[in-house]
């Protein structure tokens, strides 16, 4: 079991969640959704409270007639006022029920430790939030260090039972730390815990090197984005890889490269990765030379560009530069409901965008992970848009999440990738 460094933060000025628990009684339409499984209680929905309470304070969430519906924590920040932790039948929250969810979340991992050696895979989300049964929590896996993300300051008062739990089941020997940037900006205290701090295990100063489905990729966990990585995308970046041979390809919005590195080991002949930020495309970089020891990586000719995605798309149709397969995958549009018509929007323009630099007959691959966003408003809107510029798609296949990010609620669907050719 890993050890506290003499170095690690100590948590024992974070106070308990008080023994008092809150009662609510809900009004009748959120009784139902709560029944039905719905891991989120809105402020709204509140018809009377017991007490006024702070954050990581038991709810105990009641019917009209008084009946037992529900426990979670409770955030009088946020208007998601409790996370729901169990539904129906009461449960005492402690060390041992959070070991029982992240077991469950392990178990259903399993298929990621049992691939054969050329697909090893030692990144992955190890607990997908309200999906786990953890809402407002995430845990990603990085060879033997772990990040936990919270996304609301409820945690922080469970945050010693937590990290018992996972040091019993993951295995992990390091824990870091990552806060939403939203819960940073709240009002509430954080007792002395900061973003990027390593909870146990020794200090870590050097970027995480870990491998998915065989290629080696480096993550700073400590202030890149999310967690360090995006590993939502693994089963489109290996379907990208099996479309790339002998073909020129546009990454746009590459982050760090990771469908650069997949669709080089595919074979393409030129990859060209497109981002706003200078150090990612520097980390592209370096997991582009990672890989080199495979000989079609080796031979790939590799440029990162650095710049805004649309403008540059803009230029380079202009220019009369084309692409075989053109990859867009941008950040999320839409935080929140007005942002949706302007998200839409976004994707329109992406898609012309794309389309003008895509040779006849070639490949988009054209994703969203905006959650307000529908399924069917992303697809219904990038078919449109095509149709505008005169370049219907072909759908090959629309995909979602892969098997560490299952969805079990209407707004964990956030993630859908189009695959069509033009």
């Amino acid at each position: 079991m890993p050890t506290t460094h003499p170095n690690s933060p100590n948590i024992s000025n974070i106070p308990r969640p008080s023994e008092r628990r809150i009662a609510l009684r809900i009004r009748k339409d959120a009784e139902r959704i709560l029944r039905q499984g719905h891991p989120w209680l809105f402020e709204g929905a509140i018809q009377h409270q017991s007490h006024a309470g702070k954050p990581g304070d038991l709810v105990v969430i009641f019917d009209q007639q008084r009946k037992f519906v529900a426990v979670g924590l409770y955030d009088p920040y946020s208007p998601i006022r409790v996370r729901v932790l169990q539904h129906s039948t009461p449960a005492t929250i402690d060390q041992s029920w959070f070991e029982t969810r992240l077991v469950e979340a392990v178990q259903l991992r399993a298929p990621l430790q049992k691939l054969p050696p050329e697909a090893i895979t030692s990144g992955y989300r190890l607990a997908h939030g309200e999906n786990d049964g953890l809402p407002g929590l995430i845990i990603d896996r990085y060879e033997d260090t772990l990040v936990i993300k919270l996304y609301t300051s409820a945690w922080i008062p469970h945050l010693r039972e937590v990290m018992a739990a996972i040091q019993r089941v993951s295995g992990g020997e390091r824990l870091v730390l990552r806060f939403n940037r939203s819960l940073l900006n709240q009002p509430g205290d954080l007792y002395g815990l900061e973003d990027g701090m390593v909870l146990y295990g020794s200090p870590l100063e050097e970027p995480v090197i870990f491998t998915e489905n065989g290629l080696r990729f480096e993550a700073n966990l400590l202030h890149g984005q999310k967690t360090g990585f995006f590993f939502d995308q693994r089963d489109n970046r290996a379907r990208v890889e099996r479309l790339s041979s002998g073909k020129k390809v546009l990454d746009v919005f590459a982050y760090t490269g990771a469908f650069s590195v997949y669709a080089a080991r595919g074979g393409a002949e030129t990859i060209s990765s497109i981002d706003a930020s200078q150090p990612a495309l520097e980390t592209a970089a370096r997991n582009m030379r990672q890989n080199k020891v495979f000989p079609t990586v080796a031979s790939a000719r590799h440029e990162t560009i650095t710049g805004d995605a649309f403008k540059l798309m803009d230029q380079m149709g202009i220019a009369g530069q084309r692409f075989d397969l053109v990859i867009i995958d941008p950040p999320a549009f839409a935080q929140k409901q007005s942002q949706i018509p302007q998200a839409i929007s976004a994707y329109q323009r992406l898609t012309q965008l794309g389309l003008s630099v895509l040779q006849p007959g070639g490949t988009l691959v054209q994703a969203s992970c905006s959650s307000r966003v529908t399924g069917e408003a992303f697809y219904d809107a990038t078919h449109r848009a095509a149709q505008e510029a005169g370049r219907p798609l072909r759908e090959l296949s629309h995909n979602g999440h892969p098997i560490d990010h299952p969805v079990r609620f209407k707004e964990g669907a956030y993630l859908k990738c189009l695959f069509a050719m033009a």
